[in-house]
This record gives structure tokens, C-alpha cells and sequence, in this order.
């Protein structure tokens, strides 16, 4: 089986030097996109003798339409690739995962795609990086999504017709929904893949992530809204309950009897039932805070996503490593 690589970035600096040396090695089948930057990503990339394909700025960039520009570029100057491993520039590849990730699709035939352990690099440095590390960590066995880092079967991703271009976020569910409802499974292997570097120092940059995150939930549970899987509505819905609906419900009633304010009180319930999960679970306290701090974030993207869905423009890429 041949197997090839798309790494796509944007100003990732030191990050993606480090991708770079992680793949000492490995396939010789590697593609670069990049998407407008101003540091020396591509011509550190054409000195690690990589295919670089730079994306134009006549559209909006998004991960889903480079990792696309880059399937098609692999593709094209190697047609006889049957495996694709996407990753992302700021993340290093673990030495043992393609062979693992390999031979577990080749044993697999009805399953698209597989991914391994994401973990963080510096998972200390900051309680956003920590909350990235725990979010990667998910369960072993079959799944219904994966992230940016994954092993895919060609056969299955042009049976999807690839991600979607236009999403900004949350594009590889999407894509595992469309894998799904054509019979694909997704698998996530109890072995390591890749250390990412999200460098989350500032309490903006896990916001602005956060309202990603709600951005994503909102237009992909539309996108699939008469979908019998029903994907992130769960999300969006408690977005508005603990983001914006409790309190208005609360104030609303309120106006008609005071008792209705007691219903503030769930806020206090809700947040010790979440730090007391997270003590549980051997995590810091805090956690708890930011997961229940998140859902208004979260809403905020929720809310941009459906506001400028009514005026018929798109949103633009929120970035949050500035």
C-alpha cells in the first residue's frame, strides 16, 4: 500500500519546523499547503523537498479547502496512493502510527478513516492547553467524528467527495457524517498519532476558540438539520439553554412572580456538579469553571453563524494563535 502525507499551515514558525523533522524517515510522498502566510513556511517546506501548493487569496482560507488542494495536488503527482494521513503543521507525528494506523485500515476494509492519541505538547504551560489535551483524549473503539489528524482510505474520502471548501470550522465531522450515512465507519486506535502545539496563553485565545467551536456546531447541525444522526444539535441547544436561554426565561418570569428567580440558583448547581465532575475525574477545578463559562461563547459563535446566515454572507476564518 502506498501512503502519502498533506500537512496544511499558516505562520506555524518553529511549529511546523518540528512537523517537519517529525517526518525524518517516513513517506516521501508529502504535500504542503499553505494558506497566506508570511513567515518561511513554504520555502521551509520546499527545502524539505515537500510538493508546496499555496493557496490563492481569491476566496476565503479554510482548512477544508487546503486539505482538499492538497489531497488533489498528492493525488495528481502520485496517483497510486491508497492511503492519506492529513495533519496539521503545528503537530509531530509519532514514529510508530502510520505502521499501527496501516495495518489496522488494511484489516478493516469498511472503515474509512482512523486516528490515534492527540496529545498536547506542553500541557502545563497554560489551563487552555490542558483542556486541549483532555478534549483529544477521546474514548478507543468506533466514533463519529475525528479531528484535523487522521489516517484516511482514499476510496472512502473521494466516496465523500472530500470536506467541504467553505466550512470554517468543524469540517472533518461533517465529513464523517457524509462517511457515515454511506456505510463507512470511523475508528480511534489506542495508540499514539500526534503532540500539537495550540500555544493557548491568553484567556481571548481560548474565547475566540471557544466561539469557533460554537460557530462549528451551529452550521454543521444546520447543514445536516433533516439528518437522521442529528449531528452537534445537542451542542447548539445547550449553547442557548446555559449561553442566553435560562437567564431570559428566569428575567421573563421573573416579572410575573419573584419564585421564578430561584431558577438562577441552577447556574451555582450547575457549576459545582461540573467541578466536582472534574475533581472526580483527576482534572483541576477549573475545568469545570471554563466548561460552564464556554456555553456563552460557544453561543456567540452560535449566534454569528445564524445572523449572518439571514444576511447571506459568510463568516470570516476566526483565528485565535495571534
Amino acid at each position: 500500500m502506498t501512503i502519502g502525507i498533506v500537512i496544511i499551515g499558516r505562520n506555524e514558525g518553529e511549529r511546523f519546523q518540528n512537523c517537519i523533522r517529525s517526518l525524518q524517515g517516513g513517506p516521501d510522498r508529502v504535500v504542503y499547503v499553505d494558506s497566506g502566510s508570511t513567515d518561511q513556511s513554504v520555502s521551509t517546506a520546499k527545502d524539505a523537498g515537500f510538493q508546496v501548493e499555496t493557496l490563492p487569496a481569491d476566496r476565503p482560507f479554510t482548512a477544508a479547502r487546503a486539505r482538499n488542494a492538497g489531497y488533489r495536488r498528492l493525488v495528481q503527482k502520485f496517483p497510486d496512493t491508497t492511503f492519506i494521513q492529513f495533519m496539521d503543521g503545528d503537530c509531530q507525528l509519532d514514529a510508530g502510527w502510520l505502521k499501527a494506523g496501516l495495518e489496522f485500515l488494511n484489516n478493516q476494509p469498511d472503515v474509512a478513516l482512523a486516528f490515534g492519541r492527540r496529545r498536547e505538547l506542553f500541557p502545563d504551560a497554560s489551563i487552555y492547553n490542558a483542556m486541549c489535551d483532555l478534549e483529544w483524549n477521546t474514548p478507543i473503539g468506533e466514533r463519529q467524528e475525528c479531528g484535523g489528524d487522521c489516517l484516511v482510505r482514499r476510496t472512502a474520502f473521494d466516496d465523500a467527495g472530500g470536506y467541504r471548501d467553505d466550512l470554517i470550522a468543524g469540517e472533518e465531522p461533517e465529513m464523517c457524517l457524509r462517511l457515515r450515512e454511506k456505510g463507512w465507519r470511523i475508528w480511534r486506535l489506542d495508540a499514539e498519532m500526534t503532540l500539537h502545539d495550540a500555544d493557548l496563553q491568553r484567556f481571548s485565545q481560548w474565547w475566540k476558540r471557544s466561539v469557533r467551536a460554537g460557530h462549528a456546531f451551529a452550521e454543521v447541525s444546520w447543514l445536516h438539520r433533516n439528518s437522521p444522526k442529528r449531528i452537534w444539535q445537542r451542542n447548539v441547544v445547550r449553547a442557548v439553554l446555559w449561553g442566553a436561554g435560562l437567564p431570559t426565561v428566569t428575567l421573563v418570569a421573573g416579572l410575573f412572580h419573584p419564585a421564578f428567580l430561584l431558577l438562577f440558583l441552577l447556574y451555582p448547581l450547575q457549576l459545582v456538579r461540573l467541578i466536582l465532575r472534574s475533581i472526580r475525574a483527576g482534572h483541576p477545578a477549573a475545568i469545570g469553571c471554563f466548561e460552564l463559562l464556554g456555553k456563552s461563547a460557544e453561543l456567540q459563535g452560535v449566534l454569528k453563524y445564524h445572523w449572518n446566515r439571514l444576511l447571506m454572507r459568510r463568516t470570516k476564518l476566526i483565528e485565535y494563535k495571534k
